[in-house]
């Protein structure tokens, strides 16, 4: 076997980690989940875009109104014929403004899948290194792929939790007034709230002491390097619990650009992937400081 050096700067012997079928399995079980949240996303904007009037999604979705069966009309016939031809709650995923039960199973859903879409991808170099870790210790090459996709889930675990808060802080936001029937922010002071906050936290040594960990993985469960499914997704949660504590505020950012935003969602997800992956100290300031100039400027365009 040969010697490679992880991305915690340590060197390791290299025996799974570079051979063998293992890592192109759980990276496959990783894109298919990653691709099922975006599908379903995609969907969600797909059925909507014909009729109605995506600027109210947020910024950047205006571009899709050129799909717009009513684009070129006023804006009084356009709400009057989406009122005529689709009856609130007639798209695909999308909830009545009543938000029933059944309607936050939706909105669950729909942060589920933001979760699958946006935070799985920024996962994969953890799991690459988790992957080598317990592959250097002789165990089988299919114990540690299963292993290794425990780890996956227990991830996805946390990021699920993160979905059930995310969803009663939009049913609370709804039942006040703070968001739209298309669940972009109603008022300016809850876009402003939400971008000083995401903005401040970047600078915070929660953030940085987080972000560190999701640079160098320190391994719980795994002292001894056993590839067991129980220890992967337990070492999932942590890890997972590690990425909540460096990202829940940007992804929260969400709130303050429209939860129907399929660009910011991406965007988000990009600058993300972008941060955990590559060390550095600049990028997270920059981020830090784009969005508190950004919520600064939105304030100032109330009293001038």
């Amino acid at each position: 076997m040969s010697v490679v050096t992880s991305n915690n700067g340590s060197q390791e012997q290299s025996g799974l980690h570079a051979s063998g079928r293992g890592w192109p399995i759980v990276l496959a079980f990783v894109a298919i989940l990653s691709i099922g949240g975006w599908t379903y996303l995609v969907a969600m904007i797909a059925d909507m875009v014909p009729v109605m009037d995506m600027t109210e999604a947020g910024p950047g979705m205006g571009l899709f109104n050129q799909f717009n069966i009513f684009r070129g009309l006023s804006d009084e016939a356009r709400a009057a014929l989406a009122v005529i031809c689709l009856p609130a709650g007639a798209t695909f995923g999308m909830p009545t403004p009543d938000l029933n039960g059944i309607d936050l199973l939706k909105v669950f859903l729909m942060w589920s899948m933001m979760s699958m879409a946006m935070m799985l991808p920024t996962a994969v170099p953890m799991l690459k290194t988790y992957f080598g870790w317990i592959g250097t210790e002789g165990n089988g090459e299919r114990s540690v792929t299963f292993a290794v996709m425990a780890c996956a889930l227990g991830y996805l675990s946390i990021w699920l939790g993160y979905a059930v808060a995310a969803t009663l802080a939009q049913w609370l936001l709804s039942k006040a007034g703070g968001l739209s029937d298309m669940m972009a922010p109603a008022t300016l002071a809850l876009t402003t709230s939400v971008l000083f906050a995401a903005g401040l936290y970047q600078f915070t040594p929660a953030k940085k002491s987080c972000l560190q960990r999701c640079w160098y993985p320190r391994w719980v469960f795994s002292g001894e390097r056993q590839a067991g499914m129980t220890s992967g997704y337990r070492e999932g949660l942590i890890q997972g619990l590690t990425c909540l504590g460096c990202c829940w505020a940007v992804m929260t950012v969400m709130f303050a650009v429209g939860l129907m935003n399929i660009v910011w969602i991406a965007l988000l997800g990009g600058v993300m992937a972008l941060e955990k992956t590559f060390p550095s100290r600049v990028f997270p300031a920059v981020i830090g400081v784009f969005l508190i100039a950004w919520a600064s400027f939105l304030t100032a365009t109330i009293y001038f």
